[in-house]
């Protein structure tokens, strides 16, 4: 069952080129799934149908699994199938035949201005994990780059004379300007602090954890976390709240879709239009609550 896995993460890697989150997500769904089949006397996923994968749903859903998650197991399963095609392990995708049912897309949380300004002035800078973490913040919001590509980041990635930031994956690169606060935040830790932090583990990394090694995007998470929790900021705030409080912030001040496009790296517009629902659904609430004759009637 592991050369299954195996084989398809290189496919998704190799063929499809999926970001890092998906392939873990993937994965990590497919490895459930097999483990559910032979679990239940099914040792060879290619002699699978509808029914056992139906089978599947059903105990998610009795495990109490919210609909997000049954939808993207359900496109993971659909993936491993045709990989199983292409390689010729089966000749039917038995994944197409689920019906995939349509969830309540959520929109992100977005922090205001104010509440960006509190979470940043959280660190401590005169302690050498505040100053890391007051430069990672401020790039995190500076760019509106993915948690994945802040702690893949080299040193090299980062220019402090001209305030440009080169972030590199697998697919693309691109190159984003970084504000003066951040830049002086970046520039602090590096010559402060970096050189203390990091071992030769760390390599060419440009955040490392207190070990002196690369810092892990789960590392990072908590990191977030713990000073949304310190600021008693009450709405749920993961490193992706950041970003997505980068685009909105630029949206609501001008920039052109294309431009933010751009920036965060989407490959399909349609991923930075929702900014512009979002803008729609703020302009509308805010008219809702300060129009002196919006509550008329």
């Amino acid at each position: 069952m592991k050369d299954f896995c195996s084989s398809f993460s290189d496919y998704l890697v190799n063929q499809k080129s999926v970001s890092a989150n998906t392939l873990e997500s993937y994965v990590r769904d497919v490895e459930h799934f097999i483990s559910y089949l032979t679990q239940n006397g099914r040792d060879d996923p290619a002699s699978v149908d509808a029914d056992q994968i139906n089978s599947y749903i059903k105990d998610m859903k009795q495990n109490k699994k919210s609909d997000a998650t049954i939808t993207r197991n359900i496109a993971s399963i659909r993936c491993f199938y045709q990989y199983m095609v292409l390689f010729g392990y089966t000749t039917v995708n038995p994944a197409k035949a689920i019906h995939l049912e349509k969830i309540e897309k959520k929109f992100p949380q977005i922090l205001s201005g104010k509440e960006i300004e509190l979470l940043l002035s959280q660190p401590d800078t005169r302690e050498p994990k505040g100053c890391r973490d007051k430069a990672m913040l401020e790039l995190l919001y500076a760019t509106g780059i993915r948690a994945t590509e802040l702690v893949d980041l080299d040193i090299g990635s980062i220019n402090l004379r001209t305030g440009m930031l080169r972030c590199s994956t697998a697919r693309s690169e691109r190159v984003i300007p970084v504000y003066p606060t951040a830049i002086s935040a970046i520039s602090d830790y590096i010559v402060r602090v970096r050189s203390h932090m990091i071992t030769p583990a760390g390599g060419q990394a440009l955040f490392v954890n207190l070990n002196g090694r690369r810092l892990t995007r789960q590392g990072f998470w908590k990191i977030v976390k713990g000073y949304a929790e310190q600021a008693k900021i009450v709405k749920e705030i993961t490193p992706h709240t950041l970003r997505h409080s980068f685009a909105l912030h630029l949206l609501e001040n001008g920039a052109e879709l294309k431009d933010i496009q751009a920036m965060m790296g989407h490959a399909d517009i349609s991923s930075t239009q929702v900014y512009v629902h979002l803008l729609n659904d703020h302009c509308k609430e805010v008219y809702n609550q300060c129009h002196p004759r919006a509550k008329l009637g």
